[in-house]
């Protein structure tokens, strides 16, 4: 599917689809400001979108865009390939999870499917990519996320990380630095009702961690 469509629309689509993940629709500007666009070009794009025959997004202006069916499944088809080839290039190639990020970017959209089945396959079909972000199934869907913020805990829980929300490399080593990686198990300690500063134990780290709301928000665990 995602060979008929331009890198410029399939980033629309990505980036509509993580946007609109809470149920809400994309606005104009949230989509500029995301792919680093004027907002006259976005409105551009989503009215070409809309017009489509089938269209790829249900668009109407000062309301924002959201994803038709075929849109969604384009979105989950790119998204497959990224996160793939982010599995693929730390565990074949030996990249860290803080350097894949820009390497996908380049390379979803120019695979194959057969080569997208074969590096799902060589890798026995990973259900999450190295920053635990779950991939879509080879039928283009999604599975359930059901792990929690870390900032949601309360004092004397255990959880285990399944994924965090990050894709810069200087937040990304820095979790890596307090073994703040998925599959770390990590019980919170105290909690700060008035500033959400919480410390916690990270299993196999003899330090206590002082986590504030920048990292805690975009930690996210699934409580045992």
């Amino acid at each position: 599917m995602t060979d008929l469509l331009t890198d410029s629309i399939q980033d629309y689509l990505k980036s509509i689809y993580d946007l609109t993940e809470n149920g809400q629709p994309a606005s104009t500007t949230s989509l500029a400001l995301r792919l680093g666009i004027a907002p006259a070009s976005v409105t551009g794009m989503l009215q070409k979108l809309a017009n489509l025959k089938p269209p790829l997004v249900n668009y109407h202006k000062h309301q924002g865009a959201k994803l038709t069916t075929k849109g969604r499944r384009a979105a989950l088809e790119v998204i497959r390939h990224h996160r793939l080839l982010e599995s693929w290039l730390v565990q074949t190639l030996g990249y860290s999870w803080d350097e894949v990020h820009n390497e996908a970017e380049k390379l979803e959209h120019v695979i194959s499917e057969d080569f997208e089945t074969r590096i799902a396959a060589a890798m026995g079909d990973p259900e999450r990519d190295p920053h635990g972000d779950l991939i879509p199934s080879a039928n283009l869907e999604m599975p359930k996320d059901e792990s929690v913020s870390l900032s949601t805990l309360e004092s004397e829980q255990e959880a285990i990380v399944r994924r965090v929300d990050a894709q810069d490399t200087g937040f990304l080593r820095h979790l890596e630095e307090l073994a703040l990686i998925p599959g770390a198990r990590v019980k919170t300690l105290t909690v700060s009702r008035y500033d959400q500063v919480m410390t916690v134990q990270v299993q196999g780290r003899k330090e206590i961690v002082t986590l504030g709301p920048v990292i805690t928000k975009r930690v996210f665990v699934e409580i045992l």
